[in-house]
């Protein structure tokens, strides 16, 4: 299965708030299994498995299991990642929430309700909700409480004398800090509910309600970043992406079939070569490629010699990566590595 990133903004913000509250930084990176460089840039991409463990360890370091809940109050978005100053910038309630669904691969991944945005803005009645699609089980609530406190203090934060939190709906239990809840949410909960919903005041998503209209400016150049970001990120998470990596640490023991890589990746044969197909690739030319650009990087660092590349690419004999290097260069590996020298 491929392993779900976020944005490590979230993860240094949150560290620096545990190590206030008593927590050990050298423990929570050793526990997270990440370093001072893994956090130093804020749009970085991080395992979300990462920041988990970074969290469990900060909760039972200090006896808090409400630690990221309240950070989550406490902490600014537009401090920790460019979707911060989108929304901050964006033009109205309902222009926020699209920007968010835009890019929400840009703070974290997820798994939602097929055909849906993770934010559904929806109108029963009378009342406005902010319904939350992402799939996680009633246990692993953090997530979906983080969410909706997120909401709710940033629109505090900005509008302090409007009303913007009525009530929330959640399908996790009641958590060991819920004695909590009336200090920070401030609004009705219901626990085991059949959806993750938070109601907010109508007033909300009228037409008459907008934002300062002055930031189309700053809008438009944090978009133009995160676009980036985006397109970088998409790149990244491609199936030819997923293949290498499946790929690189198999690499040595020669022949990698593709109905192991799509087994390994959770997926069908049939499924992976149309996703391939999509691409404009195929399994073949991927490995293929990435032996390429392995055996280049090994030859240019002189490190290793011809044999021991050949052998870490799974080429059975030297002189069949040799034969495979000149196809891909016209250069026997020895000529190229002269020539790099």
């Amino acid at each position: 299965m491929t392993e779900q990133t976020m944005a490590a903004g979230f993860a240094r913000s949150f560290l620096d708030y545990a190590c206030e509250k008593g927590a050990k930084r050298a423990i929570l990176l050793a526990s997270s299994g990440l370093t001072r460089d893994d956090l130093s840039d804020q749009d970085s991409r991080i395992p979300e498995a990462a920041y988990r463990a970074m969290i469990a360890a900060a909760m039972k370091q200090t006896g808090d299991t409400s630690l990221l809940l309240r950070h989550t109050f406490e902490s600014r978005l537009e401090t920790i990642s460019v979707v911060g100053q989108i929304v901050h910038t964006s033009s109205s309630f309902r222009h926020s929430i699209e920007q968010l669904n835009r890019y929400l691969h840009l703070m974290a991944s997820g798994k939602l309700t097929s055909g849906t945005d993770r934010f559904e803005v929806l109108h029963e009645g009378g009342s406005l909700w902010i319904v939350d699609h992402l799939e996680v089980s009633p246990e692993a609530y953090l997530p979906t409480e983080a969410s909706f406190a997120r909401f709710i203090s940033e629109f505090r934060r900005s509008f302090p004398d409007a009303i913007f939190e009525i009530g929330l709906e959640v399908t996790y239990p009641s958590p060991p800090h819920v004695g909590q809840y009336p200090e920070l949410f401030r609004i009705p909960v219901q626990f085991n509910a059949p959806r993750n919903a938070l109601q907010i005041d109508p007033v909300w998503d009228s037409p008459a309600t907008q934002f300062d209209p002055g930031n189309t400016y700053a809008f438009g150049i944090f978009t133009q970043h995160a676009d980036a970001l985006l397109k970088k990120l998409r790149a990244d998470t491609s199936i030819r992406a997923q293949i290498e990596a499946q790929i690189l640490p198999k690499m040595h023991e020669g022949a990698i079939s593709m109905d192991r890589v799509a087994s390994d990746i959770a997926m069908s044969r049939q499924t992976l070569y149309r996703r391939l197909k999509d691409e404009g690739v195929t399994f073949a030319e991927v490995h293929d490629d990435l032996r390429q650009r392995m055996a280049m990087e090994y030859l240019e660092g002189q490190k290793v010699t011809v044999n021991e590349t050949a052998y870490l690419l799974g080429f059975s004999e030297a002189s069949s990566f040799v034969r495979a290097f000149k196809r891909w260069t016209g250069l026997s590996p020895t000529a190229y590595i002269n020539q790099a020298a």
